[in-house]
Parts: C-alpha cells; sequence; structure tokens
C-alpha cells in the first residue's frame, strides 16, 4: 500500500526512477480498486445508467496519469527513455516487450534520471561483503 500511496502523490512527476515493487505495487492495488469498482456497478446498476460502468470509468480516470508517471519512471530505472511507453502501441510485439522491460531489474547505478532507487537497501550487504576476508567470512566469525 506503500508503493501505491507514494505512487498517487507522485502523479505528475514524470523524472527519477521507480523500482518494480513500486511499480507492481501499484498496478496490483489499482486492479483490486478496479475490480470492487466494476462489481459496485454491477450491484448498483450504474452500467444502465449511462450505458457504461460510472464508478469503473471514474476509477479509471483518477489513476490514469499516476499510472503513466509511474511506469515512465519504471522505464528510466531500466534506464530507458520514457517515451519508449509509446512502444506498448504497437501490436503483440510492443506489449511484451514493454512487459519485459517493466519486469526486469534497474540499473544498479546512477542513470541519467538518478540514483539507484534500491541503492540504501544494498548498502549493508556489500559493506559486509567488502569487510569479508578469505572466502568470505566476515570479521565477526574469524
Amino acid at each position: 500500500m506503500t508503493y501505491y500511496l507514494q505512487a498517487m502523490r507522485g502523479f505528475s512527476d514524470f523524472r527519477g526512477r521507480a523500482r518494480r515493487a513500486e511499480y507492481w505495487m501499484f498496478i496490483l492495488v489499482y486492479l483490486g480498486i478496479y475490480l470492487v469498482a466494476g462489481i459496485l456497478d454491477a450491484v448498483l446498476g450504474t452500467t444502465q445508467l449511462l450505458g457504461a460502468p460510472v464508478l469503473a470509468t471514474v476509477v479509471a480516470l483518477v489513476h490514469l496519469v499516476p499510472a503513466i508517471a509511474v511506469l515512465v519512471r519504471r522505464l528510466h530505472d531500466t534506464g530507458r527513455s520514457g517515451w519508449w511507453y509509446f512502444i506498448g502501441f504497437v501490436p503483440l510485439v510492443g506489449v511484451v516487450l514493454l512487459i519485459v522491460w517493466l519486469a526486469t531489474d534497474g540499473e544498479h547505478r546512477p542513470n541519467a534520471w538518478g540514483d539507484d532507487p534500491k541503492r540504501a537497501e544494498r548498502a549493508p550487504a556489500q559493506f559486509v561483503a567488502a569487510q569479508a576476508g578469505p572466502y568470505g567470512v566476515p570479521p565477526q566469525f574469524r
């Protein structure tokens, strides 16, 4: 839920980088909200009101810009420009390629769009590895 709220707060931020977890958790929560809205549309009968599911349409419109922004930041994390978003409009091949890029790990170094968002998590493990002596044994176990 933290990643979802983080993406919603940065709804208009197309700069920087987004981790895989941030992107996929945002998508997962969004799909859950959309599903609930669709069920509520069916139960309340709002689909007959205007010929379209009203609540689900509102949910989709509210999430449109944040979804594009987090996707662009995710592409930045993989070292690609946000303009690669448009490859998703190429039938079949573009969508598959975009999903593969969104599922791959980001660059483990700073790139044109900022520092590695996972850097803080990896730092302690790298520090312990750097302190390890022969055969990878940390100093406290020697």
